[in-house]
């Protein structure tokens, strides 16, 4: 599994790396180019989610058309384009549509339907949380050397970097990442977005992690203004005290919830004790005057935030048929990054109108909202998979196979092999041989 998960994320984890390097300059330096105005400066900063959430359902969907490769390299070649763009800017407008195009190379869902492409269902959710694991990495490593590397060399520097990742993530793709097996699905019509959404439990792992996303932002947004106001009186340089331990707690928690999640089958109680933390990290954060139990704060959300990662994209994977996957990773994706954009600027216009403790209070109340909604999802059912040699099926049979406890099946035609998926424990794997056998 890790052979085939690794080059994928580590695809993901450049991507990404190059992107969180100017998280904490790009404001400060575009305010310097020529045409510069706060709103525009917002824009640079904020629009590329916009983009992202703009371009990730169409890549998802093309991904099940023309194959998951062929549009990794689009994406790459867009970022690529779009960060050399921004790396040679004199001026706001060019930076902007740099930005534009950074973000329009969505390529997250598609990484995750290739996964999903390569790793049987039943260990999905531990390659989800090597990928998830590689871009918190990538997070914490670029909030290092993002500053450093920027004071020391200028920004420009950060976007020739993020384009020189751009391009070893290109040489990745064709030499280290395997190519995925073709799938014959057992449905001829396309992947409808309202399918996708008519079904309550994949249009609940999408509430899901558009929240999850959301707060993220919103986190991001007014922790560092919280502690270097005149509540705390931080430093700038004093920020790493809140978000190391953060980070290593969140870290730690992934791994075990993962498990959970997966292994026992119980992503929906993970995911209410998430929202739970959440729920108490903005009221900490929100109420308390003492910087230990801010800190505290911060570190139960990220603790959160990083229990759900894993389990969010599996769990979108093993809700959806195997021809909808892309497309309801896009939708997921895309519905994320629209919530990104709204968590941030949200958080901006609340500062300004109101005080912490009913920002504080607000949050967690919508995320008790939240709660409640999310008690109505359902844990997936648990299934088997029977894989058996094509030479040994009776297509007619096959074609022909209808029961309550059979979800799909599906034909793997790189290995030759039929896969059935089907209700654990409902259905003996022998007598479903003998419904399909010659």
């Amino acid at each position: 599994m890790f052979k085939k998960v690794f080059p994928l994320s580590a695809i993901l984890s450049l991507r990404f790396l190059g992107l969180f390097l100017v998280l904490p300059v790009i404001s400060v330096y575009a305010l310097e180019l020529e045409g510069s105005t706060p709103l525009l400066v917002g824009i640079v900063v904020g629009g590329y989610a916009l983009t992202q959430a703009l371009f990730q359902v169409p890549f998802g969907a093309m991904s099940d058309k023309i194959g998951r490769k062929p549009t990794l390299l689009v994406g790459l070649v867009i970022f690529l384009i779009g960060s050399i763009i921004c790396a040679f800017t004199s001026d706001i407008y060019t930076l902007m549509v740099g930005r534009f195009l950074q973000g329009a190379g969505a390529i997250g869902s598609v990484i995750a339907a290739m996964i999903s492409d390569l790793v049987e269902e039943e260990i999905r959710g531990k390659a989800m949380a090597i990928m998830g694991a590689s871009i918190a990495m990538s997070f914490a490593l670029a909030m290092g050397l993002g500053p450093v590397l920027g004071a020391k060399f200028g920004v420009g520097f950060l976007f020739t970097l993020t384009a020189v990742f751009a391009f070893l993530a290109i040489i990745l793709l064709f030499t280290k990442v395997p190519t995925p097996p073709k799938i014959k699905h057992t449905y001829h019509a396309k992947a409808k977005i309202s399918d996708i959404l008519k079904d309550p439990n994949l249009l609940n792992m999408i509430i899901i992690n558009a929240m999850q996303k959301g707060l993220m932002t919103v986190a991001f947004v007014l922790i560092p203004i919280i502690l270097t106001s005149d509540d705390f009186a931080w430093q700038k340089s004093d920020l790493y005290m809140a978000y190391m331990p953060a980070m290593v707690f969140g870290l730690a928690a992934m791994g075990p919830a993962a498990v959970f999640g997966e292994k026992y089958n119980k992503p929906k109680e993970i995911f209410l004790l998430s929202i739970a933390l959440f729920i108490g990290s903005f009221l900490i954060m929100g109420l308390t005057s003492s910087s230990t139990l801010f800190i505290i704060g911060v570190v139960m959300f990220f603790i959160a935030f990083n229990m759900m990662e894993p389990l969010v994209q599996s769990m979108v994977t093993k809700f959806a048929k195997v021809h909808q996957k892309g497309a309801a990773l896009g939708i997921a994706n895309s519905v994320a990054y629209f919530s990104t954009f709204v968590g941030g600027t949200s958080a901006g216009l609340l500062w300004g109108m109101s005080d912490r403790e009913t920002i504080g209070v607000s949050i967690a109340a919508v995320a008790g909202i939240w709660l409640l909604w999310t008690l109505k999802l359902q844990n997936p059912t648990k299934y088997s998979h029977l894989y058996i040699s094509q030479d040994d099926i009776d297509i007619s049979k096959l074609e022909n196979l209808e029961n309550e406890h059979i979800a799909e099946w599906y034909i793997n035609e790189s290995e030759n092999l039929v896969i059935v998926k089907y209700v654990a424990n409902a259905i003996e794997e022998e007598v479903l041989k003998g419904k399909i056998s010659k």
